[in-house]
């Protein structure tokens, strides 16, 4: 029998990472006169995650085990008319899963961040904004209705915007966070809209009264079109996650992003914050599933997201840039996922692909610390024999990352690609080439930079002056202008690696059964495997996960992965003077993908410019013309011209007014001697 969860427990657990927040951004910033130090202030914020992890494990074992559940408003904040806003939670498969990986890879970024940012100034301010973050994630992902949902979309994205511009005095850094913050609000606009429309024809804002009301929803169009009104929501509620969570053209933001901090590009870019629109569409999918012309958007919009921002990583130089533009393309892979209905398949990549992500972002500021910041590939090699936990635990990540056989990656990315296979919606074709093309891809860029930091020729030594660009993480240590050998990093960077390693192997191979092919996400997630019948398909090849990894060896997915690996090694150990070669022979292809298919160029020089003659037109003759000039003044002009007319009529002399008087009398009698007749 299902039991029900401790609601103050559940408020424990959003409101410790916030209570360590406000610790360490009061009392340990100058805005409190900086009362504590850097050791109370990171006590005090990994305190906090802790509580919260440890909690929010205790509520996966209760939801997975016990059955229990919990969907109750907390707190009322106001009704207006019939429509209730307030706080409340909903704990089931998919929250208590999303609860778990948020907060375990928050705990790993925070003790990370001791080493990272051991001498940055910004350091108790740096902790208390990556425990806001953990806090407003955790609100996002735990709400019961829509207006809790939208306050954490916000603020997750309020706590990106200071974090990537956490170093301030860098242009490179505030022009990041400006961009990042800009492109989500155009997102955000068709969420709030999506929102809306649930609110104006639901009555509701509460998740389980909008979901019980969508087949109600399914019958309506949109007024004064042809649209039916449920495919409508669907998109805009969509454009929300696009912005979010990074897909194609609201992808822009998130490579700039790695301007900030590598613990926050671990935290909000690769593990939580741009999965936030993954969620949010899984747990829509009572909506989403009423309008397959929205499910083949998404699965277009994904499949070019995931194919095209995988060709950009093969060309980027900068390590963090490599990741990123990968997790751009694995997000792809959700979303295609989420198009084909298959939206078990996606959170369940989801979680696999934010444990070995974060592991990757975490290596890969580890390098940045053993090479004396230093984050261009070119100049590392040779990394393997100085940095040996870094090394091994970076060579996991890549492994999962490609999709190797009984690693966590392997099985959420094939289940990904065998929904898509056997999806019956316009665009499952081209999703399906760009799923499997993207598998060749990806494991070339990922042993790309795994070969030309850890393997070849030692480079460290041979860095140009001009290396060090200013749009690089500033050097705490002050290494830049020396060449010292590389180094291990310290144990509070070590360890959190170690420990994300260990989940990135086994975790998929532990919770596919229960998450893909259980009941563990049954009240969770509504599939009509009638019209859309992948999952229900990959139901009958199940035999378990070990028969699927032996199976996965036979497969062209294994083989194109192994293609991707052996093209990489080829070109960066073995012919290393090749590469060049081909950039030159194909330099206009080559041109594009360095200038990221222009996407850049076009928002700044069209659209900004088209918006800002726009908003010119609007401010000249909307406001100036017709508001100031007609309305405002033209009444004000108006009323003077009547003022001066009327105003000869008092002339101050009593025996004008008697004639008035006099005149308005007679008008009057014969006024109702004509109404007489």
């Amino acid at each position: 029998m299902a039991t029900t969860l401790n609601a103050s427990t559940l408020l424990a657990v959003a409101l410790a990472p916030l209570a360590g927040s406000a610790i360490a951004g009061i009392f340990g910033t100058t805005f409190g006169g900086n009362r504590i130090g850097r050791r109370l202030s990171h006590t005090c914020t990994i305190l906090g995650v802790l509580v919260a992890f440890i909690l929010s494990a205790l509520t996966l074992k209760s939801v997975a085990l016990d059955g229990a559940r919990f969907n109750e408003t907390i707190y009322e904040w106001m009704v207006v008319g019939g429509l209730k806003m307030e706080v409340g939670f909903l704990v089931d498969g998919l929250t208590a899963m999303m609860m778990c990986v948020v907060t375990f890879v928050s705990l790993m970024v925070h003790i990370y961040t001791i080493g990272y940012m051991e001498e940055d100034e910004g350091y108790n301010r740096f902790f208390a904004y990556i425990s806001l973050f953990t806090f407003s994630m955790l609100m996002l992902v735990m709400s019961n209705n829509f207006l809790q949902l939208f306050f954490g979309w916000e603020a997750v994205g309020l706590v990106s915007y200071l974090l990537i511009g956490f170093w301030y005095n860098k242009p490179s850094a505030i022009f990041a966070n400006l961009k990042a913050f800009l492109v989500n609000r155009v997102g955000d606009f068709g969420f709030i809209l999506g929102i809306g429309l649930i609110a104006a024809f639901a009555g509701t804002l509460n998740y389980t009264e909008a979901f019980a009301k969508a087949g109600e929803l399914a019958a309506l169009q949109f007024p004064g079109t042809e649209w039916m009104l449920v495919t409508v929501i669907c998109i805009c509620l969509f454009i929300g996650a696009m912005g979010k969570s990074a897909q194609f053209p609201l992808h822009v933001w998130l490579p700039d992003s790695m301007e900030g901090p590598t613990p926050i590009s671990a935290l909000i870019h690769a593990a939580t914050m741009v999965t936030a629109g993954i969620f949010m569409v899984a747990r829509m999918s009572p909506i989403f599933e009423l309008s397959d012309t929205a499910l083949s958007f998404i699965l277009v919009i994904g499949a070019i997201t995931a194919l095209f921002m995988g060709f950009l990583g093969v060309i980027q130089n900068d390590i963090k840039r490599v990741v990123a533009y990968s997790t751009l393309s694995q997000l792809g892979y959700m979303t295609v996922a989420l198009g084909a209905s298959a939206y078990s398949v996606a959170v369940f990549h989801l979680m696999t692909h934010a444990f070995f992500k974060a592991l990757l972002f975490l290596a890969a500021g580890s390098v940045i610390i053993g090479v004396h910041h230093n984050q261009d590939i070119r100049w590392m090699g040779g990394l393997r024999k100085y940095m040996p936990i870094t090394w091994i635990t970076s060579l996991l990540g890549s492994l999962a990352l490609i999709g190797t056989p009984f690693f966590s990656g392997f099985y959420s990315k094939d289940s990904i690609i065998e929904a898509v296979h056997h999806s019956t919606l316009p665009g499952a074709g081209f999703a399906y080439f760009a799923v499997m093309a993207g598998v060749f891809v990806t494991a070339f860029y990922s042993f790309r930079m795994y070969f030309l930091v850890f393997h070849g020729k030692e480079r460290f030594d041979q860095v140009p002056a001009h290396a060090h660009d200013p749009a690089e993480e500033p050097d705490p240590h002050h290494h830049q202008e020396e060449h010292h050998k590389p180094h291990e990093s310290p144990w509070v960077v070590t360890v959190p690696l170690l420990l994300l390693a260990f989940p990135s192997v086994v975790i998929g191979f532990l919770t596919i059964g229960p998450m893909l092919f259980g009941d563990f996400f049954k009240d969770s997630i509504l599939v009509d495997a009638a019209r859309h019948p992948a999952m229900a398909e990959l139901a009958k090849i199940w035999h378990g996960p070990v028969a699927m990894a032996l199976h996965g060896f036979m497969t062209p997915v294994f083989w194109l992965a192994v293609a991707g690996v052996a093209l990489a090694y080829y070109l960066y150990l073995v012919n290393t003077a090749l590469p060049a070669k081909i950039a030159r022979a194909f330099r206009p292809i080559y041109t594009i993908l360095e200038n990221k298919y222009y996407m850049d160029w076009f928002n700044e020089n069209v659209l900004a410019r088209l918006t800002r003659g726009i908003g010119i037109g609007l401010w000249k003759g909307g406001d100036q013309a017709v508001i100031d000039g007609a309305v405002v003044n033209g009444s004000a002009r108006l009323v003077g011209w009547v003022a001066g007319v009327v105003r000869r009529a008092q002339s101050g002399y009593l025996y004008h007014y008697a004639l008035a008087m006099l005149l308005g009398v007679f008008v009057l009698m014969t006024w109702f001697v004509w109404l007489g007749r």
